[in-house]
């Protein structure tokens, strides 16, 4: 599976970013992807190969590159419960510097990035995201409605909150395909009714669901929240969202 690193021009400087893409040439339809809280590493980089292998160019860029590249943060192996506390003490200020007129100005450079690649197809596009990477792929999809046809998140985090700007509030302007795959523990069932309540009224095609067992964190293989039979209804719900929506050989 070929893959590249690459170097992406925002209006802040240059976001370092993982490509991966199919064998034999040709145009594939994009899907830019966006990681976690934990960013960039190696179980990010092997989901995009996997899903490269299904016939996309995914491109994962690296939400921190203001900080440095990545990783940013030094990250262990294997994110055990022993170790989250100390990776979080270091990560929360990356998170909350990462505001949402900067996702908005990268939304903006990555998607004419991704879609300018010899490898990738003009359009439209899928995002996709994971944790906290589910509300970035929100933002760019209402920003950006003309672009994105399908839009997936999974263990959202910060999807529906108290604040002016939280993403759910911009869900009228989704002209997108929208999966939301939870844990068990993501939202509470009155939060889950808000979320849909709003995606019915501005006539979203959308499901939701929440992952029988699973924990925040279920598609990470490199955490103590992984669950396989979670990642593999997340494969199951999100290659036929991207097959209908993209069209992929």
């Amino acid at each position: 599976m070929p893959t590249k690193s690459l170097q992406i021009p925002t209006a802040d400087g240059q976001a370092d970013a993982f490509a991966a893409f199919p064998d034999g040439g040709g145009r594939h339809p994009g899907v830019l992807l966006y990681p976690d809280a934990f960013g960039v590493r190696p179980v990010l980089e092997e989901m995009a190969r996997e899903l490269a292998g299904h016939g996309y160019y995914v491109l994962v860029p690296n939400l921190y590159y203001r900080h440095g590249p990545a990783p940013v943060i030094e990250l262990p192996g294997h994110i055990g419960e022993e170790v989250r506390p100390a990776v979080f003490e270091r990560l929360m200020p990356l998170v909350k510097a990462h505001t949402a007129e900067r996702v908005l100005r990268d939304a903006d450079a990555y998607l004419g990035f991704l879609t300018a690649q010899p490898e990738a197809g003009a359009g439209p596009v899928a995002v996709i995201g994971y944790c906290m990477g589910a509300a970035l792929a929100m933002r760019t999809a209402t920003a950006h409605p003309g672009r994105v046809a399908a839009v997936a998140g999974f263990h959202p985090g910060f999807l529906v909150t108290d604040a002016p700007d939280s993403p759910h509030r911009d869900i009228p302007k989704l002209a997108a395909e929208v999966h939301l795959g939870l844990a068990e523990n993501d939202m509470t069932p009155e939060t889950i009714g808000e979320l849909r309540q709003t995606l019915d009224a501005a006539g979203v095609t959308y499901t939701t669901e929440v992952y029988p067992g699973t924990l925040h964190g279920f598609t990470m293989a490199d955490t103590d929240a992984f669950d396989p039979s979670g990642l593999r209804r997340h494969w199951d719900r999100l290659l036929p969202l991207l097959d209908r929506t993209l069209a992929a050989g």
